[in-house]
């Protein structure tokens, strides 16, 4: 059942000020390992606007990615189940894998999107173990209530205890992007025969697109820690939202080719060949996952930071646009509703009984 409840719509543009920054890789944990809450945003606010949030769906078990097509949502759960809404209904469904879903922390069933125009074809991104721990991409089948894999179109993705990427998302392009951590391997992301600390870009068939930047190679961009959203704005231009060592996370500009730096510089160091961030977030950790386009602005689900952060690429101003939902793992944007996932289920919240939920909320 539908359900409305009263958030907070942040006016006026706010330095960032999330809660301080823990080791490094502890972003996340594993499902069911529960911790201390990492709190909420220690922001100052002033001038907030109270405005409604829909409750869509509820009782969701560590969401992880959204999809959209019409008014049907699939919605990926780490434990390995995809959620069905649609006219207020949700249904569990099964997702049948050829491998065993890795327990590691921050691992599991991660990135999902549809086949482009298909509501019973998916591509997933999902973590696993068989003689050592990898990633991989497929694609799935939807019969009855059971998704299948039934197709490999990428494997061996390097995966460690943490930093597993996982987001996946059709560009504009009309190509699979999927992103990868560097699996707590910092070397990986500088190593170009790796899979580890990049983005990466797919032929909808699994083949390597013949306009990549690196010849008969997957790796669209490198020298990233742990990318995991994407998002392309109006006029094309792509954006990353990445984790940061103990902080410094970043939103970048993605092009192709590009070495964003990672563990070579962080923050806002430069060195020779390669890319400064476009924004990072200094002493303060947003953990940033999902990210969507509005207007010209992102919106960046904030794991650690507890909210969704607007951020706008011109003036690099950002600000809380939605808190008081605990953990924010993904967005999605479609016409002026903003929808997103709660996370508080994932071992590092304090979910409450019904969490985690889908919600929406009217964009000004």
């Amino acid at each position: 059942m539908k359900t409305r409840l009263p958030v907070i719509l942040l006016a006026g543009m706010l330095l960032i000020g999330c809660s301080n920054s823990g080791p490094e890789g502890t972003e996340e944990s594993q499902p069911g390992q529960v911790q201390p809450d990492e709190g909420g945003s220690e922001e100052q606010e002033t001038a907030a606007q109270p405005v409604e949030a829909e409750s869509l769906a509820e009782n969701l078990r560590i969401p992880w990615s959204i999809n959209k097509i019409n008014d049907l949502f699939y919605i990926s759960e780490r434990l390995g189940s995809i959620i069905r809404v649609e006219d207020g209904q949700q249904t569990r469904q099964e997702v049948s894998l050829e491998k065993p879903l890795a327990d590691a922390a921050e691992a599991g069933l991660l990135g999902f999107v549809l086949v482009p125009g298909e509501t019973d074809r998916a591509f997933a991104y999902y973590t696993y173990q068989d003689n050592g721990q990898f990633n991989r991409i497929v694609e799935l089948e939807l019969t009855g209530d059971v998704w299948k894999e039934t197709r490999l179109i990428l494997d061996k993705i390097p995966s460690g205890n943490v930093h597993h990427g996982g987001r996946l998302r059709i560009g504009p392009d009309g190509k699979l992007y999927a992103t990868a951590g560097d699996a707590a391997v910092p070397e990986n992301a500088q190593d170009l025969n790796s899979l580890g600390g990049k983005i990466l870009r797919l032929n909808l068939d699994g083949s390597v697109p013949a306009d990549n930047p690196f010849e008969n190679s997957y790796v669209y961009s490198y020298g990233h820690r742990n990318p995991q959203g994407l998002a392309w704005d109006e006029d094309g231009t792509m954006y990353a939202s990445e984790h940061g060592p103990s902080a410094h996370d970043e939103i970048n500009v993605i092009e192709p080719g590009n070495n964003y730096g990672w563990p070579e510089i962080t923050g806002d160091e430069k060195k020779e060949g390669m890319v400064t961030p476009l924004f990072q977030s200094g002493e303060d950790t947003w953990a940033p996952s999902g990210m969507a386009v509005h207007e010209g602005k992102l919106y960046v689900a904030a794991l650690r930071g507890n909210a969704v952060r607007e951020f706008d690429p011109a003036t690099k101003e950002t600000r809380a646009a939605v808190t008081g939902f605990g953990r924010i793992r993904d967005v999605w944007i479609e016409g002026h509703d903003l929808y997103f996932v709660s996370n508080n289920t994932d071992g590092r919240g304090n979910p409450a009984g019904d969490d985690d939920k889908l919600y929406r909320i009217k964009l000004k």
